[in-house]
């Protein structure tokens, strides 16, 4: 076991948040007091949880820290979940696998292909707002989240790795259990589904290429003797999560956030045009999926805010708590897309920078930009409260949206 095994700590992950727009106030006392500080994880291991905004910028860009474990078998665990719960990778190659990665990806999420797109996102997400319109009850409400929020990221996502569609409610499901950290969901065996679908798909891209991720990724391993077909399944397996459920998340924290004030979505909906790109951006530092982080394992000691982080030790890296860092941002609390502070860390930094950024603003600013322009008089239909809301689950989000308007 690592050296964290012997350090006791008092805070136990995840903090009670007072609800979904909201990260737990104990936070802002971190910060000031204990910016890199001792946890036990959900699943009971130690760990360091940073949530400094300096800290956290830095140490995203560290290459003292990885996602992989010289001892895996002994490494602390984060959750039960299937996914992010420990160490991922192979400790001896990391650098090299993550830089083939990049090479391999970017072409495909490139801002350039993102533009291209643009045209295809907008006839979906037009689409999918008249499906919402049409979805309509007697009562007037409908819900946003399952037919625009949910179905958008997945046709997106689909198009571009070559997954289909017909597929979604599957990898949907799997997506959703695997992600799970209650002890008793079968996180693993999900998972464990997930690889072999991806699997299955990857063997017909082989027989039958075509212009998708999945079939480059594919041709790549075959190109590559340590290019590991494992690894190229799991890459497939994290891309289609990834790819739709951040997405979702965003949509709805958006939507909660804009309309949970009013004042948000007026300023929003006098200038759509010219808005939209700083309210997305607003979006990505304030929203707050999830309730715990990013996980890295040190690869060497290293200090950080006056404390040690030995070899092996695990780190959660707070982005949440890091975006509503006072010391980063003006009134970091409220929500001001014409702030002057662009740098958040709601994609990351350095070179793990979320290759999807470009993809992900794409649909938000498309969402965001046509529903205010469609619905102007988009509201809420239950209090903030009342919206259902996972809980135990990576990511978190809601469960249903119901507006009107």
């Amino acid at each position: 076991m690592t050296a964290t095994t012997d350090r006791a700590a008092d805070l136990h992950l995840p903090f009670e948040r007072p609800n979904i727009l909201e990260i737990a106030p104990l936070y802002d006392v971190l910060r000031r007091e204990a910016p890199v500080a001792a946890v036990t994880t959900p699943a009971g291991d130690p760990a360091w949880l940073v949530t400094r905004f300096e800290e956290v910028r830095d140490l995203l860009g560290d290459k003292r820290f990885g996602r992989s474990h010289p001892d895996p078998e002994h490494a602390a665990r984060i959750t039960h979940a299937a996914i992010a719960d420990g160490p991922s990778g192979n400790y001896e190659t990391e650098e090299a696998d993550h830089t083939r990665m990049r090479r391999l990806l970017t072409p495909a999420f490139s801002a350039k292909r993102m533009r291209q797109m643009g045209e295809d996102v907008q006839g979906l997400v037009d689409g999918y707002v008249d499906t919402l319109v049409g979805a309509r009850e007697a009562d007037g409400v409908a819900d946003l989240h399952e037919t625009l929020a949910v179905p958008l990221p997945v046709a997106v996502i689909c198009r571009l790795l070559g997954v289909p569609t017909d597929d979604s409610e599957y990898f949907r499901d799997l997506s959703d259990r695997m992600a799970t950290f209650d002890p008793a969901a079968d996180a693993h065996g999900a998972r464990e589904d997930f690889g072999r679908y991806m699997a299955a798909l990857a063997e017909q891209k082989r027989s039958q290429p075509a212009e998708d991720v999945i079939s480059d990724l594919v041709h790549a391993q075959e190109e590559d003797d340590a290019y590991d077909y494992e690894e190229m399944i799991r890459l497939s397996v994290g891309l289609l999560f990834a790819g739709h459920e951040t997405t979702v998340n965003r949509i709805g924290l958006g939507v909660l956030l804009l309309l949970t004030q009013r004042e948000r979505w007026d300023y929003l909906v006098e200038d759509p045009e010219g808005r939209t790109d700083r309210v997305v951006e607003e979006i990505m530092r304030l929203g707050a999926p999830g309730d715990l982080g990013l996980v890295r394992y040190a690869h060497q000691d290293v200090e950080i805010a006056g404390v040690t982080i030995h070899e092996g030790d695990a780190v959660v890296i707070s982005i949440n708590a890091a975006n509503r860092d006072p010391q980063a941002f003006a009134d970091a609390e409220e929500f001001e897309p014409e702030r002057e502070e662009r740098a958040h860390v709601g994609f990351g930094h350095g070179g793990h920078f979320c290759i999807g950024a470009s993809l992900a603003r794409t649909e938000l600013r498309t969402v965001f930009r046509t529903l205010a322009t469609r619905l102007p008089g988009l509201r809420l239909a239950v209090d903030l409260d009342d919206i259902d809301v996972r809980t135990q689950h990576l990511t978190g989000g809601v469960k249903a949206l119901p507006v009107t308007w």
